[in-house]
């Protein structure tokens, strides 16, 4: 059985999340807040709609897109205001997986079949109201296409009566038994609707109703038990908080029975109180909400590792971190990649920001984007040559030179390895 999706939806209006295609009253969260909230609660995938009037309008949505890019993970289609190939590849180029062309606009099926050739038809969507453009290029559909935004679950009838494309369905209104029914279909991939796009709905419980009703979804089915795990003497576990993103060590606390399966349950980190001999899901108070991406046991059963998506922070001092009165340190050299790559670029940016009179880095940025761009290009042909040395040290340090030159560029540009590292991972 195929997994279905919960699908949310984000209209865009001069880069701000609003209500509907017709209501621009602004969401009651900004746009990237949402996004994160969609990206940790449980949605399978976020449609983006571009409802922008002009091209400098337009420019503002495909920058506000670009940002809901760089902070989730799950998947992101967008679509509106697409009136040639470019419109298209801006979308792409923005990060998005998937681009939705709307099928009541005159010239749909001809740039769809620029985009599939350009981009492969599993990067093309069509919304429909009803079924006459899927009809009329019935011989087509599955050449370019590779799923359908049904707008109208009326006509989901006629639709696989003309072609087999999956589509996801949109829902004015929420009708569960309806919902239910329909996803029961085979080539239903998921739904939509304003009752998912709501801050307040409960995306982890509407797929646990969901999974009662026998349809498959991406929710969490834990591979061990409570009575698999080994308790303390007070019948608890103790779990070891850890920020997903950045490994950072949060906090620590502890799980009874009820904790532990109302963590699954809801996608919140949900503990028990031993100072107060209560169950709290953490933030329901203060809205620093823990979303949970991985729960592991150590080898013992002893013990659970929570990795969290942690909103606000994490302490109920303030702190971001639980884990902060220094007892000992000692100095050492970080080995990280990552850590290291982002230490130096953070030296760069304060170079920029806090100009040193003799600093090499700070030249490169008086003499501007020619001159940076002449060391770039220097270096990289550096790494030509120093590769056909049999000699591996030449070829490290400049690689290393190379890399330096080219994090002075990205400071330059504004461009950041969070944003090189999520491009990388959709490639």
């Amino acid at each position: 059985m195929e997994q279905k999706n919960i699908v949310a939806t984000i209209y865009l209006k001069n880069g701000q999340a609003v209500c509907g295609t017709k209501d621009f009253t602004p969401m009651e969260l900004d746009v990237i807040e949402l996004a994160r909230l969609y990206n940790d609660s449980g949605i399978d995938k976020i449609i983006v709609f571009d409802l922008s009037d002009d091209d400098e309008e337009h420019e503002k949505n495909i920058h506000t897109i670009k940002n809901i890019n760089r902070n989730v993970e799950i998947k992101v289609c967008a679509g509106g205001n697409i009136n040639r190939l470019e419109d298209i590849k801006k979308f792409v180029y923005a990060g998005c997986l998937q681009v939705i062309l709307n099928g009541a606009r005159q010239n749909s099926m001809d740039l769809a079949e620029e985009a599939s050739r350009r981009f492969g038809k599993e990067r093309v969507l069509v919304s429909v109201k009803n079924v006459d453009f899927i009809f009329k290029h019935r011989s087509e559909m599955n050449e370019n296409f590779h799923e359908l935004l049904v707008l109208n679950p009326k006509i989901l009838d006629a639709i696989e009566n003309i072609t087999d494309i999956p589509y996801v369905v949109y829902f004015d209104d929420y009708d569960e038994a309806k919902v239910t029914e329909v996803l029961h279909r085979t080539n239903i991939r998921g739904v939509a609707g304003d009752f998912i796009n709501a801050p307040s709905t409960d995306v982890m419980d509407l797929k646990s109703k969901l999974s009662s009703a026998g349809i498959k979804m991406d929710n969490f089915e834990p591979a061990l038990k409570w009575e698999d795990l080994k308790k303390n003497p007070e019948g608890l576990v103790p779990v070891i908080v850890q920020d997903y993103r950045t490994d950072e060590v949060l906090m620590l606390a502890y799980m009874n029975e009820e904790a532990f399966c109302t963590t699954i349950h809801i996608g919140k980190m949900t503990y028990y109180s031993r100072s107060r001999q209560e169950l709290w899901t953490k933030g329901l108070t203060s809205s620093h909400i823990q979303f949970v991406k991985s729960l592991t046991a150590d080898c013992d059963y002893d013990t659970i590792l929570a990795k969290v998506s942690q909103v606000g922070v994490a302490c109920h001092t303030g702190s971001p971190t639980c884990f902060f009165n220094e007892i000992v340190k000692k100095e050492y050299m970080e080995k990280n990649p990552l850590k290291v790559l982002e230490d130096v670029y953070g030296i760069i940016l304060d170079r920029r920001a806090n100009p040193k009179e003799g600093s090499y880095t700070n030249y490169l940025f008086d003499k501007g984007i020619d001159k940076i761009l002449k060391k770039v290009g220097e270096e990289a042909t550096e790494i030509i040559i120093a590769a056909k040395n049999p000699d591996q040290e030449e070829l490290k340090y400049e690689i290393s030179d190379f890399l330096y030159h080219m994090m002075v560029l990205m400071a330059e540009k504004g461009v950041t390895w969070e944003e090189i590292t999520q491009e990388l991972s959709q490639r």
